[in-house]
C-alpha cells in the first residue's frame, strides 16, 4: 500500500477481500495472497483505532483542562 489509505477505505478493501475469498472462484495462490493482503489491512485497521482511542483519551476534558482520561467502549 504505497499510499496511506483512509479507514473506512481500507474497511471496504477489507469487505471486498472477504467476498473474493468467500466465493471460492480463486485458484489457492491468489486466495492466499488475497488472504495476505486481509491481514494487514486488519493490522493497519487496528493500528489506526488504536491511535483514535489515544487521542481521544487526551482530548477528555476535565474541570476546564485537558487530561488524560481512560476510554471507555
Amino acid at each position: 500500500m504505497a499510499k496511506e489509505l483512509k479507514f473506512e477505505e481500507m474497511m471496504t478493501k477489507l469487505e471486498d477481500i472477504v467476498a473474493e475469498l468467500e466465493s471460492g472462484d480463486m485458484p489457492l495462490e491468489e486466495s492466499l495472497k488475497k488472504y495476505e493482503e486481509g491481514v494487514k489491512l486488519i493490522q493497519a485497521c487496528r493500528k489506526r483505532l488504536d491511535e483514535t482511542k489515544r487521542k481521544i483519551e487526551v482530548l477528555i476534558k476535565k474541570d476546564g483542562k485537558t487530561s488524560l482520561a481512560e476510554f471507555k467502549e
